[in-house]
């Protein structure tokens, strides 16, 4: 004859019915509780597999890219545009990160120590050009640079990270001389400056 399991609580055997339910729970907890240690162990095969192929991966320092060839690239912008191409004389420490020429412009990029600073002259600049380079603002003022007279742009909100600049025309070129947010503003006089004499040699030669 079977032995009948006494509970303790209640003084007697266990009924069928309870006995299955107690059956159950403890299978149910055996159950979970093989099921947490799975993930647990998934979860270590899983971190270890990544630390294999992150320091199984090579690695090395990136390729510097190298510098712009401003003066190379301004020579090919001269034989698009039929004429002289301003290029600006800035400092040593002013990176020069491209330097192109397409759709009838010519655009030199520079990085100073913060920021960068965009040159670009237009050729044969359609009327509102300006105005659409720069979001559609309109001059804040003027200022004479080297006697030359530039309209002062003081944008009330960026227009391709850019927040102020300088333009003016030779002959029906337009050239603008543009700042990122970050940039010290007196980068745009500095590169104006270096821009006085060609101006005034490319509005000649465009008489």
């Amino acid at each position: 004859m079977a032995r009948q399991r006494i509970v303790a609580e209640l003084g007697r055997p266990e009924t069928p019915a309870e006995t299955a339910a107690r059956k159950a729970a403890a299978s149910q907890r055996y159950r979970s509780s093989k099921t947490f240690r799975n993930l647990i162990a998934a979860l270590i095969v899983c971190v270890g597999i990544m630390a294999v192929v992150y320091l199984g991966v090579p690695r090395g320092t990136p390729a510097d890219v190298p510098e712009a060839d401003v003066a190379a690239s301004a020579a090919q912008a001269e034989k698009v545009a039929g004429h002289g191409v301003v290029v600006p004389d800035v400092p040593d420490a002013w990176r020069a990160n491209s330097a192109l020429v397409e759709g009838g412009e010519w655009r030199i990029v520079y990085a100073p120590a913060r920021g960068y600073v965009e040159v670009t002259q237009s050729f044969s600049a359609p009327d509102g050009w300006v105005s659409r380079e720069l979001g559609g603002f309109a001059p804040t003022g003027t200022t004479t640079i080297d006697a030359v007279d530039w309209d002062v742009y003081e944008l009330p909100s960026p227009v391709q990270q850019i927040d102020y600049a300088l333009a003016t025309t030779i002959g029906s070129d337009t050239v603008i001389i543009g700042l990122s947010e970050s940039t010290d503003r007196s980068a745009a006089a500095t590169v104006a400056e270096s821009l006085g004499d060609q101006i005034r040699t490319l509005r000649e030669e465009a008489r």
